[in-house]
């Protein structure tokens, strides 16, 4: 990447700039002003600034004015440019800015260690000793929590969205069509944007379905919802279960639910079997009424779409047929990279990459859980310090069965090219 140019801040960066928020962060902390204050920030046109790089934005700096004060709001920016100078061009190019316009005191909270605090001490700002941060929230609704244990909702931590590693061209689409628009309706709203309320999820077993419902719904701080077809059939019917969950989950502000492997209940009604035709009503009638409020959003997922009744993929029933597939030779090189950072091994990752064909997520962390223990062992055997090789990782990989087959492969490309909608 060639140098940066820093600029005023416009409105077509905004997608841009909460892209890069969602990446930016290092230490799971939640920030003190919350990705909606700096966007109302920048609607009213608080001095904010943008660093490019090759016409892609790779930071931002967002500030709001208070008289003669303001508070920095944001500073984002892109991982791999952090202790590189980059954070310190975008607050001095911010700073002149609000002095020009008369402020005379910048504040500034980050979590310790977060992006940009070292920016903060370079460019002067002094750190207040002594001072203790106090913060209350309004308590949640007493019945809504209720409603969350009863049901059996949870509220995911936050920062999961930043541990999906590889997957960038899936992890692009679900942010851009999913996260951006929920997370703030009010804008999609003024671009004639509808707020997605239900989206299938296909691809084949382990590629991470279920990791990236988790990870909307912390990005989103909503709560989870996994239904469990099984266990609602085995309590009350899968009917009459179906439609007291989704009777409970109205009660509930904000919730994302989630139906893995939904051709258990959504299966194609062939002959004349009435209770399979029956279930499959009754979660075709749950989703229409599920898609009339705002604030909740289905997702389901498969590992075959041509196994559910067509009647549930029409239009209408769900925005978007979301393709998950096995990840490509750049994704896998990027989960092996993290892996590997995680323990610091010296490993080729070219090799491990380009040996791990048809591998998923899941099959690539559990070659890496096994060797960590492998090596783990040999150090308790021999009492020295043992790293993981790359010969380690490859063995490992030889010996693991990939979940993706050739065929499984060519099945998922064929349903991918026709049942697709993004």
């Amino acid at each position: 990447m060639t140098g940066w140019q820093v600029r005023d801040y416009t409105a077509d960066d905004l997608e841009a700039l909460v892209r890069l928020d969602g990446e930016s962060g290092t230490t799971g902390e939640p920030a003190l002003f919350r990705l909606s204050d700096a966007v109302a920030a920048l609607q009213a046109l608080h001095p904010a600034v943008i660093a490019t790089a090759d016409g892609l934005v790779i930071g931002a700096a967002v500030s709001r004015v208070d008289g003669d004060r303001a508070w920095i709001l944001r500073i984002c920016m892109t991982p791999s440019l952090r202790h590189r100078g980059l954070g310190s061009a975008l607050l001095a190019a911010l700073e002149r800015r609000l002095f020009d316009a008369g402020v005379r005191t910048l504040y500034a909270i980050l979590p310790e260690d977060e992006t940009g605090a070292v920016a903060l001490r370079n460019r002067g700002f002094e750190d207040r000793s002594g001072l203790v941060f106090f913060e209350k929230r309004a308590p949640a609704i007493t019945q809504e929590v209720s409603v969350l244990s009863e049901i059996g909702a949870e509220l995911p931590p936050t920062g999961l969205w930043r541990q999906v590693a590889g997957m960038e061209r899936e992890k692009q689409l679900i942010e851009r069509r999913l996260v951006l628009p929920l997370a703030r309706p009010e804008l999609a709203a003024e671009h004639g944007v509808e707020l997605p309320r239900a989206v299938m999820l296909f691809g084949p077993p382990g590629t991470g379905k279920s990791t990236f419902a988790h990870a909307v719904a912390g990005r989103l701080g909503w709560p989870f919802l996994e239904l469990f077809p099984a266990r609602l059939a085995a309590e009350y019917g899968l009917a009459a279960g179906l439609s007291r969950s989704f009777e409970e989950i109205s009660r509930l502000e904000h919730v994302l639910v989630f139906i893995d492997e939904v051709e258990e209940v959504a299966g194609e009604r062939g002959g004349a079997d009435a209770t399979a035709v029956g279930i499959v009503n009754e979660l075709l009638k749950a989703i229409v009424r599920f898609r009339t409020r705002d604030g909740r959003l289905l997702i389901c997922a498969t590992n075959n779409v041509t196994s559910l009744d067509p009647a549930f993929l029409r239009h209408g029933r769900f925005d978007y047929v979301m393709p998950i597939g096995p990840p490509d030779l750049k994704a896998r090189t990027a989960l092996w990279e993290s892996y590997l950072a995680r323990v610091g091994a010296d490993a080729d990752v070219v090799a491990l990459a380009a040996a791990s064909t048809g591998f998923t997520p899941a099959d690539i962390a559990h070659v890496a859980r096994t060797v960590s223990q492998t090596v783990f062992e040999r150090t308790c055997d021999t009492g020295i310090r043992a790293r993981p090789t790359t010969d380690d990782y490859l063995e490992t990989v030889h010996r693991t069965h990939a979940t993706v087959s050739t065929d499984m492969a060519q099945q998922f490309a064929e349903q991918t090219e026709r049942f697709a909608r993004l």
